[in-house]
């Protein structure tokens, strides 16, 4: 639901904080994604070409997961019980993205246990899986499997915990809070690593 009555100076900085959010995650993924472009010129795969372009979308999506699990996640999984009152960037980070979902401040239970799988497996896993393809290890695919096996079973989860409790924690509707925040950001974690999945099948 839109809040009309906020004050436009008030309005303006949560506009201001969101497109702050926006640029961090593109030089994040632009960041990220020049060096791997890098890496066709340089990496074979055992099949004596070079790597693919799904190949090398796979890695630096493992790249950007590595990041965000090991890093963000993993600061919410250390610090999540003085977030609400604490002013560095992460904290902040975290307490700008729980206008779209206040468990990421109230400590509740279910999200700080998911985070903390997150963080402490999946983030060094993604990172395995990412030298895993650079280096053309034989597991490389089964590492696929298991990181989007994991983050598909969290991510319904977590979208299925806060469907039972009637949407309590964030505010339904919102084109930003709701839409962007936690359906957008959080969506991603379902279509990825399901593609990942089936596309297994092919060896792309």
């Amino acid at each position: 639901m839109f809040r009309v009555e906020e004050p436009i100076n008030k309005a303006a900085d949560r506009m201001l904080k969101t497109v702050q959010l926006g640029i961090f995650n593109s030089i994040i993924v632009n960041r990220l994604w020049t060096p791997l472009q890098q890496i066709k010129f340089f990496i074979p795969t055992g099949h004596g070409t070079l790597l693919g372009t799904w190949r090398r979308l796979a890695v630096c999506w493992f790249a950007v997961c590595g990041f965000i699990h090991g890093i963000i996640e993993g600061w919410f999984s250390l610090y999540y019980d003085i977030i609400p009152g604490d002013q560095s960037f992460l904290s902040q980070l975290w307490k700008e993205y729980s206008k779209g979902d206040s468990r990421y401040v109230i400590a509740d239970n279910f999200t700080v246990c998911m985070e903390t799988v997150t963080a402490w497996l999946w983030g060094p896993f993604s990172f395995w899986a990412v030298f895993a393809f650079l280096t053309n290890k034989p597991y490389r695919f089964v590492l696929q499997l298991i990181i989007s096996l994991g983050q598909l079973y969290g991510a319904v989860l977590y979208f299925f915990t806060e469907h039972r409790d009637g949407y309590a924690h964030s505010e339904f509707g919102h084109p930003v809070y709701f839409w962007f925040y936690f359906v957008f950001m959080n969506v991603l974690w379902i279509v990825i690593p399901l593609v990942l999945i089936l596309m297994l099948g092919d060896s792309y």
